[in-house]
Parts: structure tokens; C-alpha cells; sequence
């Protein structure tokens, strides 16, 4: 329903732990098995809130694998790369990352998905959506839409990713809002909250 980067939590003890129990042991593990793998890892993770087995409070926990960028986490980390995505992904193919430099943008950014009314239970297709070209300050991804009779109209749950940047994320949140509202269609709906357990 949305996404937030930074992540607040996310400091350097959190990302090293993400780094020492997820990510190297994932790529031993490839390696391992003899899969020489080129392209993303999407690691969905949670920090935990209380002891387990297998984790300690304020661990990072895996909750799902892809190989593909997640959605709609990639509309806020992908506005935060400042570097040349495509020298990356060539740096990837050649095997030369390592020889790549990375650069973030400091600013926040967010996501806030407009969803179908009854997502992701049933829900509706072919409501017409007006009022995406009003949108100034913030940038649209279309997600769950078709074009019907030259009209961009719903046809998936998770319609329309409102994505903005400000200089912290009460600023790139109150952007996305408010240029969500400009945008309509029947039984549109998005969460409000988005950000709110950070």
C-alpha cells in the first residue's frame, strides 16, 4: 500500500546485520549450489519486536525472496539512486560491480498506492481515471491500468503508485497525499497511515 525510504531504523547496526545474516549467507548459498546469479535479489525484511527462536528483538527477519524488485518498494528506492541505473545493471552483466560507484539522493522519499476498492479481495476493472496530468509535484507509475477508447482506466488492484521526494518524510508524505486526492476513479482507496509505525 506503500513505501517509505529511508527507513529510520535502519542504521548502521540494522544494515549490518542485514548484511552478516541475510545477504552473505544468501550469496554463499547460490554459490554453493553452483548458481552463478546476475540480476536482483529483493529481500523483504521485518524487524522483529520481541525475542524469538531466531532472532532477538530488533533483528531483521526475511519474509519473502524475489528476484525482481519488490513493488512498491522500488518506487522510492529507485527515485533515491542518483547513479546511472544502466552502468549498474552493464556493471552486473560484465562482472565488474565492484568497480562501480553508487550515489544515493539524501532526500526522502515515498509511495503511496492507489488501490481498486474490495483490493486485495475482488474488485472491480474499467473505472475511468481523471486528473493524473494535474499532478505536478510528485511523479505517477501505473501500475493496474489499461488504455479503453483513448480513457487510461482501472484494471488491476493496485492501481496507481503516487511516489514524491521532500526533505524529510513528513515532506514527501504530505506531497504524495495531496497529490493523490487529485487523481479519481470510482471506489478509489489508499491508506492514510503510510509511514505512521516509522
Amino acid at each position: 500500500m506503500g513505501s517509505v525510504s529511508p527507513v529510520t531504523f535502519a542504521d548502521k547496526e540494522f544494515m549490518q546485520k542485514v548484511e552478516d545474516n541475510i545477504i552473505r549467507p544468501t550469496v554463499q548459498g547460490l554459490a554453493a549450489e553452483g548458481i552463478d546469479y546476475k540480476g536482483f535479489i529483493f529481500f523483504g525484511l521485518i524487524r522483529v519486536d520481541r525475542d524469538y527462536s531466531c532472532a532477538k528483538a530488533g533483528d531483521p527477519m526475511v519474509i519473502e525472496y524475489n528476484v525482481r524488485m519488490g513493488d512498491p518498494e522500488t518506487e522510492t528506492v529507485m527515485l533515491r539512486i542518483k547513479s546511472d541505473l544502466v552502468d549498474l545493471l552493464e556493471g552486473v552483466a560484465e562482472g565488474n560491480l565492484a568497480e562501480k560507484h553508487i550515489e544515493f539522493d539524501n532526500r526522502s522519499a515515498v509511495c503511496v498506492m492507489l488501490v481498486s476498492g474490495g483490493y486485495p479481495e475482488h474488485y472491480d476493472k474499467g473505472y475511468p481515471i481523471t486528473g493524473i496530468d494535474d499532478v505536478k509535484d510528485s511523479i505517477v507509475f501505473h501500475a493496474g491500468t489499461a488504455l479503453k477508447d483513448g480513457q487510461v482506466v482501472t484494471n488491476g488492484g493496485r492501481v496507481i503508485a503516487v511516489s514524491s521526494y521532500g526533505a524529510n518524510k513528513a515532506e514527501a508524505l504530505q506531497k504524495s497525499f495531496q497529490e493523490a486526492q487529485k487523481i479519481q476513479f470510482t471506489k478509489k482507496y489508499f491508506r492514510s497511515d503510510i509511514g505512521a509505525d516509522l
